[in-house]
């Protein structure tokens, strides 16, 4: 479906907004938290309020003349943290007539590249449940559950889950290995140990780690530069009734971002994936001369319960 088109609704397409919202909601009555019955009775301002809301923006895929999708993405205040903003992405919808074409992955895409460019640092939505090929959409754009559920505010008989994606964190490129070695050896512990960033055993390592799904390393990324970096690997055991754990290695901000609060955000995320994965603890080590990172850690809830060696060979 190469002719589809992907377009951002202007202020004064409210009518054209109706329209395909309103075959959403009659399509797929049990996806959407409002109803057919009550959105067909809003008025035209309602509607075109909805388009001059500062804080949302609409994206319509069009194809010969024809709305085939639509998703939206509104921008909100954390209630946890009053402070801070998050994106919504809701109203997704995609017609049967355009479903399996890559639709609705072209619309996240969209709706994502707004929401990162306004600055906030995670987008978040709500899916049904029972809607498997939504979910199923999301998981591949890399939206992870965050643990909170609730009933279908249409429908209460349906459960819905929330998933979150993190405008701040990635996982690492190949073309972030010379920054990710540049943070390893910003420090006088690092700089004993690493090497050229060019070396090629880097970028093998990277492979290695790319090609395994018991393995991450992430990015941090701040205007299109890497500025933190952590890896994350996923260990199987016998003990915790067989439960995974979570090791966190390799923890650098680069120096351009230290004091800005970015190593508790990037730990915290962190521990969130883990948590969402089903990991039953999470573990790290932390070299005994760095004292200030032992603080960091103690802050967080870590506690120095084990005591850790290493052979280097």
């Amino acid at each position: 479906m190469t002719d589809v088109r992907i377009v951002q609704l202007g202020p004064d397409e409210g009518e054209r907004l109706r329209e395909v919202r309103l075959r959403a909601l009659l399509d797929a009555p049990d996806a959407f938290g409002s109803s057919y019955g009550r959105e067909i009775e809003f008025t035209p301002e309602t509607w075109s309020e909805r388009l001059k809301n500062p804080d949302s923006r609409y994206w319509l895929a069009t194809r010969g003349g024809t709305d085939v999708g639509l998703v939206c993405v509104l921008l909100e205040d954390d209630r946890d943290d009053p402070g801070r903003r998050h994106a919504h992405l809701l109203s997704m919808w995609v017609g049967p007539e355009a479903r399996r074409a890559n639709v609705g992955s072209r619309l996240v895409d969209a709706a994502v590249d707004w929401a990162r460019g306004t600055g906030v640092e995670e987008i978040g939505l709500w899916a049904v449940d029972l809607n498997h090929a939504a979910r199923a959409l999301y998981t591949r754009k890399g939206f992870i559950p965050s643990g909170k559920v609730m009933a279908l505010p249409s429908n209460p008989a349906l459960m819905e889950s929330h998933y979150v994606l993190s405008l701040l964190f990635r996982p690492a490129r190949r073309e972030d290995v010379p920054a990710i070695v540049a943070m390893l050896a910003d420090d006088p512990l690092g700089a004993a140990r690493e090497g050229d960033p060019g070396d090629e055993r880097y970028l093998a390592a990277f492979d290695r780690i790319d090609a395994d799904p018991y393995d991450e390393l992430i990015v941090a990324e701040r205007d299109g530069e890497v500025v933190g970096t952590m890896q994350l690997t996923y260990l199987a055991g016998l003990s915790r009734l067989g439960s995974e754990r979570c090791q966190i290695e390799a923890v650098r901000v680069a120096d351009s971002a230290r004091g800005q609060g970015l190593g508790r955000k990037m730990i915290t995320w962190a521990i969130d994936r883990a948590r969402a994965r089903g990991c039953a603890i999470v573990q790290l080590t932390s070299d005994r001369s760095r004292t200030d990172a032992h603080r960091f850690y103690d802050s967080l809830g870590f506690t120095d319960s084990h005591v850790g060696y290493k052979l280097t060979l």
